[in-house]
């Protein structure tokens, strides 16, 4: 029997298939990073915000040591294109999927970038020889495949954008970031960087972890969900479902036929909100999955351009219950750390009262001497 859920079901179990309503303990923290598809790194500290929003006791620290010391964590262009944090142990299962991408070698693409198939291919090779001593900066490394390839052009692609040429290579298995060298970033090779084992992932098994866990975490979801969070088209994106078989069953919200793993409906039937209130950062990957259907958490659709912003930037949110009830922002003046909230509608004393606790803990994290201002006057 197919289960009918509420949005209001649905954004209660998300809270807790996200980690956002049992925080995990400081130890745990990797097995967090895991269970959301990795931190999105487009800004640092979103990445460290993400990670701490679901996890107690955690350093301020953890991200970047994990990173740049034991590299646990290794940084790289992941779904959609965008800059990830992702589980070094776990990089073989993400560079299996990840190297399914195909969209660089298609003529449209390769056009509007101005390059051959030979070129892009000599890229790829390029990147992969250049790097095999370790760290170069973007400028190094441009100036070392034009010598490898002999293509003046092909340098000037890697020095002149700032990741589109070098995507591929990533996609790949052939670039990862490596430490920063004073202000410039740097590019490593992967199987340089970590420890990695000798055999890969097998790419179409490790398509399936990767979309069994966004069901996990983002669910119930529809194929063009799943689609605009990994960078692929529908009808692709629902052929992957499907290949999960019975690990996979189709529930009811609100009308519309949406996908969860196998047993999560009756779970998703059981969740009932609790006023749980949790700030999380911009890019948070709660908001990214429910980029296609955030009308269905807001307090009006009007609002949506509040937390989705031009340019693909995401605000951080006030989640109330799985629910987008306000944006907030920080800025540090000094020794001094400013905190500004802004509900969508009028609050009364117990979300004041939680956001007011959220914020503090929040302020504790970044450190500094927390100020929290309101935009709208809680009543």
């Amino acid at each position: 029997m197919t289960a009918s859920l509420t949005w209001e079901q649905v954004a209660a179990w998300r809270m807790r298939a996200q980690g956002l309503a049992a925080r995990a303990p400081a130890a745990e923290w990797l097995s967090v990073v895991e269970r959301v598809c990795g931190l999105h790194a487009q800004v640092m500290s979103s990445a460290e915000l993400t990670l701490h929003a679901r996890v107690d006791g955690l350093s301020r620290d953890v991200v970047s040591s994990a990173l740049w010391e034991s590299r646990a964590l290794v940084k790289t262009w992941a779904m959609r294109g965008t800059l990830h944090l992702l589980p070094s142990e776990e990089y073989p299962l993400w560079q299996a999927a990840l190297g399914q991408f195909d969209h660089y070698r298609r003529d449209g693409w390769l056009r509007g970038w101005g390059v051959t198939l030979e070129e892009m291919e000599a890229l790829i090779a390029g990147v992969a020889s250049a790097l095999a001593d370790g760290p170069l900066t973007r400028e190094a490394l441009g100036d070392a495949i034009e010598r490898t390839t002999g293509s003046a052009h092909i340098g000037q692609l890697v020095r002149g954008s700032w990741g589109s040429m070098l995507k591929p290579a990533a996609y790949e298995g052939k670039l990862c970031f490596g430490p920063s060298d004073g202000q410039k970033v740097t590019f490593t090779r992967p199987d340089v960087w970590l420890s990695m084992p000798s055999e890969p992932s097998d790419p179409d098994a490790a398509m399936r972890t990767v979309t069994r866990r966004f069901l996990a975490s983002s669910g119930p979801a529809t194929r063009e969900d799943y689609a605009r969070w990994w960078g692929i088209t529908p009808a692709r994106a629902g052929r992957r479902i499907a290949d999960l078989g019975d690990e996979v069953e189709s529930v009811d919200v609100e009308g519309e036929p949406r996908f969860m793993l196998a047993a999560a409906g009756a779970e998703a039937a059981e969740s009932a909100p609790t006023g749980l209130v949790r700030l999380v950062p911009g890019f948070d990957q709660y908001v990214v999955g429910a980029s296609l259907h955030a009308a269905a958490l807001l307090p009006s659709d009007e609002l949506r351009a509040r937390v989705y912003r031009p340019q693909g930037w995401l605000s951080p949110v006030v989640l109330v219950d799985g629910r987008m009830e306000g944006v907030w922002r920080f800025e540090r003046r000094g020794r001094r750390l400013r905190i500004e909230v802004s509900p969508f509608r009028r609050v009364g004393a117990e979300m004041r009262d939680a956001v007011e606790a959220e914020a503090e803990r929040v302020g504790d994290f970044l450190g500094g001497e927390l100020r929290l201002e309101w935009a709208v006057a809680p009543t």
